[in-house]
C-alpha cells in the first residue's frame, strides 16, 4: 500500500507540474496579446488622425468598431482583486471563448489570501478544464459555464456550473467520475486533496443537464 501511495503522489505531483506549465503558458499568452495591442497603440491613433484629416469619419468609425473587436479579445474580463484568481479565470474564459462557450463570471477575492497561490491555481484551474471540458460536447448554442467565487465571511465560496450533454450523472464509489474515461480525473482528486487538507467543504451536484460544484475554504479575515 505504502509503495502504491508513493507511485501516486509521483504521478500526481507530475500532473501538478504540468498543469501549472499549462495554466502560466495561458496566462502568457493573454498578457502577449495585451502587450503587442499596447505596443500598436500609437499607429492606431496615427490612421484615426489621418482618416479625420480627410474627412473620412465613416473610415473612422469603422477601424474603431475594428479595435473595439480587437481589444475584446485580449480585455481583462474578471478583476475580482487578487492578482493570480485574475491571471488563471481570464486566461480560462479566454480559452472558453475561443472553443465558443460563453462563460458568466462574477468573482471577488480578497487581494491577501492564506491559502498559496499553488492551491488556488489548482482549484480554479481544474474546475474551469472540466467545465470546459464537459461543454464541448454540446452544440455551440446550448454552451454555458457560470462562475462565482466570493467571501463568505471567514471563507472563500466557489462556485463552477456548465451545462452537460450527459444528463443527470451518478456516482461509483461515492464519488462522480472524469468524464474523459479511465486514466484521467487527477484534477478532481487533486481538489480534494486540497480541500480536505484545507479544512475545507466540496459539493458536486448532478442534475438533469448541469453539473455543479462548489467549495468553502477558510482563508482567513473576511470582508
Amino acid at each position: 500500500m505504502k509503495l502504491f501511495d508513493r507511485l501516486l503522489d509521483r504521478r500526481l505531483a507530475a500532473y501538478q507540474r504540468e498543469l501549472i506549465e499549462i495554466h502560466y503558458a495561458e496566462v502568457e499568452n493573454m498578457y502577449r496579446q495585451m502587450r503587442g495591442w499596447r505596443h500598436d497603440y500609437r499607429s492606431h491613433i496615427q490612421v484615426m488622425k489621418a482618416h479625420a484629416a480627410q474627412g473620412d469619419w465613416e473610415a473612422v468609425g469603422s477601424y474603431l468598431d475594428a479595435l473595439e473587436t480587437d481589444l475584446a479579445a485580449v480585455d481583462t474580463v474578471v478583476k475580482t482583486g487578487n492578482p493570480m484568481a485574475d491571471a488563471i479565470l481570464n486566461s480560462k474564459i479566454s480559452l472558453a471563448q475561443a472553443k465558443h462557450i460563453p462563460v458568466r463570471a462574477d468573482a471577488s477575492v480578497p487581494v491577501a489570501l492564506s491559502i498559496s497561490e499553488l492551491d488556488l491555481c489548482v482549484i480554479l484551474g481544474n474546475l474551469f478544464d472540466n467545465a470546459i471540458d464537459a461543454s464541448l460536447a454540446l452544440p455551440e448554442g446550448k454552451r454555458l459555464i457560470r462562475v462565482y467565487v466570493d467571501m463568505k465571511g471567514s471563507q472563500l465560496y466557489i462556485s463552477f456550473t456548465n451545462f452537460t450533454a450527459s444528463g443527470k450523472r451518478t456516482k461509483r464509489e461515492g464519488r462522480f467520475r472524469s468524464t474523459k474515461g479511465e486514466g484521467h480525473g487527477f484534477g478532481l482528486v487533486r481538489i480534494d486533496a486540497i480541500v480536505e487538507r484545507l479544512g475545507g467543504w466540496l459539493s458536486r451536484n448532478s442534475e438533469a443537464g448541469a453539473f455543479t460544484t462548489e467549495i468553502l475554504l477558510p482563508v482567513g479575515g473576511g470582508r
